[in-house]
């Protein structure tokens, strides 16, 4: 008989009230009207705030991404324009590319070895 009874208890609490259903309803319009409103200030109040940041960061990021982006972009130009005139200095500095510049200007290259001209001592011919 116990058991009777308990078994319909649990299906009396399983089943909604319709009281209850209204005071679930009441809950949630007075959470919405404007005293729950009111009294949920700081908390919107925060919620906006960390909105605010989390918006401000993001495009922050992104303009960030956006300069380094430009950057790698020079960077990459500016290793290009190095290699470059590197590699034409080497050319310029070898002796047949020094050969063919000079002959432009009229000079050509020496066929005999370099030598010094040394003075004659003043004091040995006295």
């Amino acid at each position: 008989m116990e058991e009777e009874n308990y078994t319909s208890e649990q299906e009396q609490q399983a089943a909604p009230q319709p009281q209850a259903v209204r005071g679930d309803w009441k809950a949630l319009v007075e959470k919405l009207s404007y005293r729950g409103i009111v009294d949920n200030i700081p908390f919107l109040a925060f919620i906006v705030l960390l909105c605010v940041l989390y918006i401000t960061n993001n495009q922050r990021t992104i303009e960030t991404q956006r300069v380094l982006n430009k950057k790698n972009e020079q960077l990459k130009e500016l290793r290009w324009k190095y290699m470059d005139i590197k590699s034409q200095l080497m050319t310029a500095g070898m002796e047949t590319e020094i050969i063919r510049s000079a002959s432009n200007i009229g000079l050509k290259p020496m066929m005999l070895p370099a030598y010094r001209i040394e003075e004659a001592d003043k004091n040995t011919s006295d």
